[in-house]
């Protein structure tokens, strides 16, 4: 999987670099979620701006993600969905239960947002 990782003061940005998100790459970007989560950082913006298509597991990986993150008060937060994930999203109702935001600047609001708020589960996007 190819990928590129941006970190900033308060939050990691990850880029998949990828067309699909499908059952042969969902396993690897849950492994690189749990592994920067692991190094420590607990927020994480994931730009889909790449990304055309994803599967049910590549959801799966994005519910990871999500459960991770905001286990120990982080904020997973997705960048960037275009309208064929965007329509998947919403037939599966993860539009409610995600944070999507339309790009990277407001995706450094949001994770801004929580951290002022000290971490607390706020409505989602």
């Amino acid at each position: 999987m190819k990928y590129t990782i941006d970190k900033k003061e308060q939050y990691v940005v990850f880029s998949p670099l990828e067309e699909k998100i499908d059952s042969l790459l969902a396993p690897k970007l849950k492994s690189e979620l749990l592994t920067i989560h692991a190094e420590g950082y607990s927020n994480l913006v994931l730009d889909m701006s790449q990304v055309q298509y994803v599967d049910s597991s590549g959801l799966s990986a994005l519910l990871v993600g999500d459960r991770e993150f905001g286990r120990n008060g982080g904020i997973f937060v997705i960048s960037g969905v275009r309208d064929h994930v965007m329509k998947l999203l919403k037939i599966s109702m993860l539009d409610k239960k995600l944070r999507l935001v339309a790009n990277l600047e407001e995706a450094g609001e949001m994770v801004f947002m929580h951290e002022i708020d000290g971490g607390e589960d706020e409505e989602g996007a």
